[in-house]
């Protein structure tokens, strides 16, 4: 036998060699390959199947709630409207949509989850005229009794991961969004393991073909891994991990599961340091609405965004994104997915992206703070934030939006450079519910620091004089309106032995004044009798009921020496606005699970008031509108507002260091401060500076009209020189208000009145 040469020795060396090299690494290869497979099982076994996402927790206005004959224009509307994302088309027939024909505006709600339930979408017609809801119709024309449109999102309380998400079962998702994300992503999905090489393939020759990238080779799976488990670094051992995730997720889970995750999971865009996740979030974000109410064109936007969100930007790259999404409805066209006509259809569309970003961290701060506060005893910050709650609060999108622009218009217009660090504080709330409507905390409405609204304590000044009053008219068989009281100097002793002589504001006194005119005029002098005569004791005891301030129950208290914050003033109102009731202002409706099932209600706890306490805040409320009409509100005609016959008190304190206004209409009740945070003097009155922000911002809300009612009042004429009827032609006579049964039984007319009887004229009694 030949003996082979020494070229077929060396090649059977070689083969040798190779082989033995071929099974030492593929025995290395299945020696670290299954311990590493076995423990991303494990791991995948046990993280994938319990994958819970950390879904942000939402801060919700209230819904508005719409009524024939509500006080309501196009400028109010806008603003709501506005602020829940809405977009104005020529139709306002999709969910989130409106258009405004003249006085009629037709619009289309979201559903959306209240306390009491689901409420569905609705199309509604709106007849507006002289800032009012004239009817209110659904899109067939039939008249509706009320409507709600669906609240905007203020603010949002993230978790750990700042990752903005709205999780979707695979049933809510359309169809469509479906397989388009297949036919551009993975056309195999349904029946690949993981891997997808013919995938790979079509896709070079399809991005080869097109001269540009329009399908990539990853399988949702392997984009699904990068996502949760591995980070974006192009290497062969990230690709490696890659696959082997892949591989374990297709084996252990549904296709089902593998695409509800990728749904919820996907990297859709970014707001700050706010990362969009999943298309629940992303059609919110982008379009402003829910997911199912997505058009084609939108749908292929989102799906086109994949390979790049910030890439393919539609705000800051709109002509890329464009261009992306044209050529996934181009795919979608040679796929089947849409028809070709169709298709070419959707191409001529804007990207028709929401301007604003869609992501509400916080709306209005000062606001938030409140209502964490108010949460504070049920729940922790911690079991808040990233808990995929909703929280339902009092917030009125178009109150807070006219407090932030009428403060910002006129500390423009107060300022002076003595004046440059004017602040402001601004509490609204709805006279009726004691829901708080607005807070504004600073001249900054996005400033996240010193809450004034909730925390500034300053002297409240002549404030506190319509509780004096109240106090004193809760006697009726002692005090009324028309009962008199000396305006002049009074000497008083103080506990610790010094002496106190009050001054008017004018630095005159006025001698013997109607309980009433030393109300609407604010006359300290008068008061401070009045104020001694009902005691310090039950002021004190007042004060702290309504707003919980313990005052020390000194004579200068009625002259409002005490600090308090804007806040627990509109406390104090509250109560002469409701009509009387002790009625705790609230931030919060409700707060819902992540099923939208109500954890807790916050109702009002007001009871009825007392029929004293009612006919007291009437009485007092009548002077209040006086004191618009004559008094030291008088300025709010000059605004315009006379209409709403306001009800209001103006406030200074000592140096002209805070300037105050308090006031109420059948809408809306409002608290406003201006000062400086060093305590400076301002050189402004409460009807120069405070009363000035509270005028612009009424007079930017349709308002109803105050109608104190006259259950258990009697209007009586006075005669002008003492308590006793006369004729209403009598020269002086005055037209005032008592307690009924507690008018004066005495007539006085005069004579010219009885002439004019006699020749035939009417006396005029009432």
């Amino acid at each position: 036998m030949a003996k082979p040469s020494a070229e077929q020795v060396g090649n059977r060396m070689w083969f040798s060699m190779l082989r033995a090299s071929f099974w030492l690494s593929l025995g290395l290869l299945v020696g670290f390959l299954g311990p590493y497979a076995w423990v991303v099982d494990r791991r995948v076994a046990e993280d994938f199947a319990a994958l819970q996402w950390q879904v942000p927790t939402r801060v919700m206005a209230r819904p508005l709630r719409l009524q024939p004959g509500m006080p309501l224009d196009i400028a109010m509307l806008r603003a709501e409207l506005q602020a829940s994302a809405y977009h104005e088309d020529d139709e306002g027939a999709d969910p989130g949509r409106f258009v405004v024909r003249g006085g009629e505006v037709l619009l289309t709600t979201r559903a959306y989850d209240d306390m009491d339930g689901a409420q569905p979408s609705r199309h509604l017609r709106l007849s507006l005229a002289n800032q009012r809801l004239t009817a209110l119709q659904d899109a067939g024309g039939r008249p509706l009794s009320e409507a709600r449109i669906d609240p905007a999102r203020i603010a949002t309380l993230y978790g750990e991961q700042q990752e903005e998400r709205r999780l979707l079962a695979l049933e809510e998702v359309p169809e469509l969004l479906l397989v388009s994300l297949q036919a551009v992503e993975d056309r195999d999905f349904k029946s690949h393991f993981g891997i997808d090489f013919g995938g790979i393939v079509r896709a070079a020759w399809t991005n080869l073909r097109h001269g540009e990238v329009r399908q990539g080779g990853s399988t949702l799976t392997q984009q699904l891994v990068r996502n949760l488990y591995l980070s974006r670094e192009q290497t062969l051992w990230r690709k490696f991990r890659e696959i082997v995730h892949a591989l374990v997720i297709e084996r252990r889970f549904s296709k089902a599961q593998i695409l509800q995750a990728y749904i919820n999971q996907v990297f859709l865009g970014q707001d700050g340091e706010q990362a969009v996740h999943g298309f629940g979030a992303a059609a919110e974000f982008w379009f402003g609405r829910d997911v199912e109410h997505l058009k084609p064109h939108e749908i292929a936007l989102l799906v086109g965004m994949i390979r790049g969100p910030s890439w393919y930007d539609p705000r800051r790259q709109p002509e890329r994104a464009l261009q992306r999404r044209n050529s996934v409805l181009d795919t979608l066209a040679e796929t089947g997915v849409l028809p070709p006509e169709q298709a070419a259809a959707a191409k001529k569309l804007p990207l028709g992206v929401r301007s604003d970003a869609g992501v509400r961290r916080n709306r209005a701060p000062a606001f938030l703070a409140l209502v964490k506060t108010q949460l504070a005893n049920d729940y922790r910050s911690e079991d808040l934030r990233g808990a995929g709650l909703t929280l339902l609060t009092t917030l009125a999108p178009s109150a807070q939006s006219a407090v932030e622009t009428a403060a910002k218009a006129q500390l423009q217009a107060l300022s002076k450079p003595d004046r440059a660090a004017l602040q402001v504080a601004v509490v609204m709330s709805d006279p009726r519910t004691g829901e708080v409507l607005a807070l504004l905390g600073d001249r900054n409405p996005a400033a996240q620091g010193f809450n004034r609204a909730l925390d500034a304590q300053r002297p409240v000044g002549s404030l506190l004089k319509p509780l004096v009053y109240l106090l004193a008219l809760a006697q009726p068989s002692r005090w009324s309106l028309a009962s008199t009281v000396e305006d002049a100097p009074l000497d008083v002793a103080l506990p610790n032995g010094k002496r106190w002589r009050p001054d008017n504001s004018d630095g005159r006194s006025h001698g013997l004044v109607t309980l009433q005119d030393a109300l609407v005029h604010s006359y300290n002098q008068a008061t401070v009798r009045v104020g001694l005569d009902v005691g310090m004791d039950r002021l004190s005891r007042l004060i702290e009921a309504l707003s919980g301030v313990a005052p020390a129950p000194h004579p200068s208290l009625v002259l409002g020496a005490v600090d308090m914050s804007p806040y627990q003033v509109a406390q104090l109102y509250q109560f002469l606005a409701s009509g009387g009731q002790i009625q705790p202002l609230r931030a919060i409706r409700a707060v819902l699970d992540a099923q939208a099932k109500p954890l807790q209600r916050y109702d009002s706890t007001a009871a009825p008031a007392e029929k004293g306490d009612a006919l007291a805040a009437r009485l007092v409320g009548l002077a209040l509108q006086e004191a618009v009409r004559s008094g030291t509100a008088r300025g709010l005609l000059a605004e315009g507002l006379g209409h709403l016959a306001p009800a209001g008190k103006t406030g200074t304190s000592n140096d002209g260091r805070d300037s105050w206004f308090a006031g109420y209409t059948g809408s809306y009740l409002g608290v406003v401060w201006v000062g400086n945070d060093d305590n400076a003097a301002t050189g402004l009155y409460g009807a120069s500076g405070a009363m000035r922000v509270w005028a612009k911002t009424f007079s930017a809300l349709p308002n109803a009209t105050l109608q104190l009612g006259d259950e258990g009042v009697e209007w009586v004429w006075l005669h002008p020189e003492h308590e006793a009827r006369t004729d209403p032609s009598c020269p002086g006579a005055r037209r005032m208000a008592f307690v009924a049964g507690y008018a004066p039984e005495d007539f006085d007319g005069c004579p010219l009145a009885r002439l004019r009887h006699w020749f035939g004229g009417d006396d005029g009694r009432d």
